[in-house]
């Protein structure tokens, strides 16, 4: 299966250093996490789910070091119910955005530990998918267009302008999200 990334980021990710990787992906987890934090806002048991993907969103932006317990991080998102196996599939609007989100932070945190290209470039690709789908369940919606241009402007370098862009983004797709209907 080919990426969605574009080539000129994903050559730029490999060409560059650990310190472009983690960037690029902190700023990809950035603008997903609210379509998780959002949506498990105030679900029973969850707040320790929340609170891991709180920190974890805000130590990746620490892109001139590889995080601490990046392991046990993963270990714990990866017993989230949104990354389990179901037979059943995902069809609930929420549980499908919420389910990018935790991946896209997985992804986040292998490449970052690593400083592993490849594995930057399928987190954006997580992103840019979840993006795809909304923009067909949004009239008018551009959020994939917007995930690209922000993915390349995640090259360049500074990350205040990049952590402002992400931010709004991720305020911006939770909206979109919210609005949807459920099933």
């Amino acid at each position: 299966m080919g990426t969605l990334v574009e080539e000129a980021v994903a050559g730029g990710l490999r060409d560059g250093h650990d310190e472009v990787v983690r960037l690029y992906v902190a700023a990809c987890a950035e603008r997903m996490a609210p379509l998780f934090v959002g949506l498990r806002a105030g679900v029973p048991g969850r707040e320790a789910d929340l609170d891991l993907c709180a920190e974890s969103v805000r130590e990746l932006w620490h892109a001139d070091r590889p995080l601490s317990g990046v392991a046990e991080r993963v270990r714990l998102l990866e017993r989230f119910p949104e990354l389990q196996p179901n037979e059943e599939g995902i069809t609930d609007v929420a549980d499908t955005y919420a389910f990018f989100a935790a991946l896209c932070l997985r992804d986040a945190l292998l490449a970052h530990s690593a400083g592993d290209a490849d594995t930057a470039v399928s987190c954006g690709h997580v992103a840019l998918t979840a993006m795809g789908m909304l923009d067909q369940n949004v009239p008018g919606a551009r959020f994939m267009a917007e995930e690209q241009r922000l993915q390349s402007l995640s090259m360049c370098g500074d990350p205040s302008g990049l952590w402002d862009a992400s931010v709004v983004a991720g305020r911006e797709r939770f909206r979109a999200v919210s609005d949807r209907p459920t099933r």
